[in-house]
């Protein structure tokens, strides 16, 4: 389309508008010269300021417009310099001395008049491409004198940071001051192209590439930074430069290459590593290197964005831990744990997950823990003590993954660390960590909850069952818990019932269904209960109260006793008729049951008198045996109480000790001392005092003896062939052939929720089975079995 000054520059007769109905008078000489910005006037009539105007200065002669003819048009202002184009040579020398730093020429025009001229160059003249190819020009001459006189520059380390920052500063104003007064170029022409990089863009694209990637300044860059932080590494303390390189850093990020430099490992690694030689002591180091990441984050604080702070701290970590990540956590973990340093350890955790040595850190904690429960479990001094050093210790080592999120995975690789140590440390004394288990048990529930919450006695047994499932042995627990609850429960130690029940109800259901024998022992107790009370109708009001027998009758199939191994003793008379007695009765009532007595079980109250009064003394059938013996003696040596009382050697001993050596001392021995011996004499003790009415004297099978023990533990073992030759016969029964690595995999398998069996018994048990003919060997290959039906 035609613009208004082609238009206008036509000669001055012309029929261009023959078809416009016009007022304008026929002057030639007489109009003034108008200012550049007006536009020529076509109408007089229209503009109602220029017609007064033209009224009172200039004589207006009258002319004929004839309708249909040539219409004249007149145009005022400067016609001759609106149509020249050599605008472009002046803006070109504008260009260029605005882009020259230190330039001794002035401008020769004015920021209003060069906004002018690129808006006429733009909009009116369309040479903009041209006007951009010098713009492009311009900033590519100015770039390359800023690259050789920042090459040439002298500046030593970290002195190079001014001149730097200075000359970026510079240009950085030259380009805005050239995006204002280019406004039509960078707004109206450049942007609208489909590159669309104006003025600022192609400025920064080309300072990147010739100042920031160029290889000698961005090497010398670096070695400001490097010098900035080896002289306040060295010194301790702020180094004067560091306002440069603040500044320095902004410019870094207003052209975007702020990551490839300040963030970059190498500013950090080989000074940190030069800076982390370890100290004999791992505690110490890991000190140092706390303070040194302390160190370097408040200085990224004070220099750099708020982005690199936790980048900074992670690289600085890494350079100072990442070659000694295994020496450390060997070297740490432990203490740490031993001595509850949560704050240690809380930091600990924390680095090792930022600097990822989580598996590093996570080996190191299982070798201790599994070291460590080793330890507690050989000590055959402190077997008393073992759950309780197992407990505190596992509450010690819990801390280490308790300073994780529970849903990391670093936390469940601690716990399953922690799980798996413990585990590999029981195996160090097969069956006693089972069989200590479940006698702390017994001691809880024998106490009771006393003062304690509900909550918190519930802990305690959650505690103690936490390290239950950490064994292999779980039979070896049934039959040790199996056992002391009978003798709770017919001795009346247990603190509650309900606490009995509740017990057993969560290892029934949370850990082995074979815990529910304990609701036949139970039944048995009540069923006998109600015996006791038929038995005492029976017998009437005249048969005497003090002579009152209480018996429970239990199944042998339910309890873990046998009577065949009990050791009996020489039971007075009178006590003797009570028991034949009630043998009777039961015969008669139960016909075919037989009844057997288990004398160590038996309890019995007798009524003492002393010299500080009559005391109701609470003690075992042996106790009884042995103070009954001082109605008709008040002395006996060693040798004639065995004889009378008919007691094992070893258990009359223990029995005498309880009497003549505990705190309650109804007996005497001669010569004092805490050991009996062969040679000691007994007296009875009529000065012994006690505050209350009713005295308990504590009995040897409160405890367990280690050949009691040792019992158990033969009986576990009998049980587990049989449970294995069930365990082989039924896997062989369902896959009728199988290889002998099948069947130890199987078997394994298949008992493992009550014990893990030695390779060497499963192996003694298939040749047991094919002896007995359950199982056949193949003839050509030995290794192949088959199930015989």
């Amino acid at each position: 389309m035609t613009d208004l000054i082609t238009l206008l520059t036509f000669p001055s007769v012309s029929d261009g508008f023959t078809a416009l109905r016009s007022t304008v008078h026929d002057n030639h000489t007489t109009l003034s010269r108008l200012p550049l910005s007006k536009v020529a006037r076509l109408d007089a009539d229209s503009d109602s300021g220029s017609a007064s105007r033209s009224r009172a200065g200039v004589h207006q002669p009258s002319s004929t417009v004839v309708a249909g003819g040539p219409l004249r048009v007149f145009v005022s202002g400067d016609v001759q310099r609106r149509r020249t184009d050599g605008s472009l040579p002046l803006l070109l020398r504008c260009l260029r001395i605005i882009l020259t730093r230190d330039a001794t020429e002035a401008l020769p025009l004015t920021y209003e008049r060069i906004y002018a001229l690129c808006r006429d160059a733009v909009v009116i003249h369309n040479q903009g491409d041209s006007l951009a190819d010098m713009l492009r020009i311009e900033l590519e001459r100015s770039v390359t004198r800023l690259e050789r006189g920042l090459a040439d520059d002298i500046s030593e380390g970290v002195g190079f940071s001014v001149p730097f920052a200075q000359s970026l500063t510079w240009f950085e104003k030259r380009v805005g001051l050239l995006e204002d007064v280019m406004t039509f170029l960078d707004r109206g022409y450049l942007r609208q192209k489909k590159e669309g990089d104006g003025i600022q863009q192609q400025a920064n694209a080309l300072l990147v590439s010739r100042i920031f990637y160029d290889p000698r300044l961005h090497e010398r860059v670096g070695e400001v930074v490097n010098e900035w932080l080896t002289l306040e590494w060295k010194n301790g303390a702020e180094h004067h430069a560091r306002p440069h390189i603040c500044t320095l850093i902004r410019h870094f990020r207003i052209h975007g290459q702020y990551n490839a430099h300040f963030e970059s490992p190498e500013h950090y690694t080989d000074e940190a590593k030069k800076r982390s030689r370890p100290s004999d002591d791992p505690l110490t180091f890991l000190d140092f290197c706390a303070g040194k990441t302390a160190e370097e984050t408040s200085r990224a604080r004070a220099v750099l964005p708020d982005t690199s702070w936790e980048a900074v701290k992670g690289t600085t970590e890494r350079s100072l831990l990442i070659d000694h990540l295994d020496w450390l956590a060997d070297g740490v973990i432990g203490p740490l744990i031993e001595k509850s340093d949560t704050e240690k350890l809380r930091t600990l955790v924390a680095v090792f997950e930022r600097v990822g040595g989580v598996r590093t850190l996570v080996n190191a904690f299982k070798s201790f823990v599994t070291a460590k429960v080793a330890d507690i479990v050989r000590d055959v001094a402190g077997d008393e003590e073992m759950v309780e050093r197992l407990l505190s210790f596992k509450s010690n080592a819990s801390l280490a993954h308790s300073f994780t999120a529970p849903s990391s995975s670093f936390s469940k690789d601690l716990e399953y660390a922690l799980h798996d140590a413990f585990s590999d440390g029981f195996k160090e004394r097969r069956n006693k960590p089972a069989e200590m288990v479940a006698r702390h048990i017994d001691k809880l529930m024998r106490k009771g909850q006393g003062s304690a919450s509900d909550e918190s006695f519930n802990e305690q047994l959650d505690a103690a069952l936490a390290l239950y499932r950490f064994t292999a042995d779980k039979d070896i627990f049934r039959a040790f818990y199996h056992r002391a609850l009978a003798k709770r429960l017919l001795l009346g130690r247990s603190a509650s019932d309900d606490a009995e029940k509740a017990m057993l109800k969560k290892l029934k259901e949370e850990y082995d269904p074979e815990f529910g024998m304990g609701d036949h022992m139970f039944r048995d107790l009540a069923l006998s209960r109600d015996t006791m009370e038929e038995y005492h109708k029976r017998l009437g009001a005249g048969h005497a109260a003090e002579q009152r027998l209480t018996a429970m009758v239990l199944q042998q199939s339910f309890w873990p006793f046998s009577s065949h191994t009990a050791q009996h003793a020489v039971i007075p008379v009178s006590m003797q008729k009570e028991l034949d007695a009630f043998a009777a009765f039961y015969s008669e009532k139960h016909q075919g049951h037989k009844i057997e007595w288990n004398h160590p079980l038996g309890t019995v109250s007798l009524r003492a008198r002393f010299a500080a009064g009559q005391k109701e003394l609470s003690v075992s059938l042996y106790q009884a045996v042995i103070l009954l013996l001082f109605n008709d003696m008040s002395e006996i040596p060693f040798s004639d109480l065995k004889l009378h009382t008919g007691i094992e050697d070893e258990v009359l001993r223990c029995t005498l000790q309880s009497l003549a050596c505990g705190k309650k001392k109804v007996l005497k021995k001669r010569p004092a001392g805490k050991e009996v011996n062969d040679e000691d004499v007994f007296v009875f003790n009529d000065a012994f005092e006690d505050s209350r009415a009713k005295v308990h004297i504590n009995t040897i099978q409160v405890k367990e003896t280690p050949e009691e023990s040792l019992r158990t533990q033969t009986a576990v073992e009998g049980d587990r062939k049989h449970y294995l030759d069930a365990a082989i016969v039924r896997i062989m029964k369902a896959r009728k052939q199988l290889t002998y690595e099948q069947i130890k995999f199987e078997t394994i398998e298949s008992v493992r929720r009550h014990f893990v069996p030695d390779v060497v018994n499963i192996k003694q048990r298939i040749d047991g089975l094919v002896e007995q003919e359950y199982l056949r060997r193949d003839e050509e290959d030995r290794n192949l079995f088959f199930y015989v039906a």
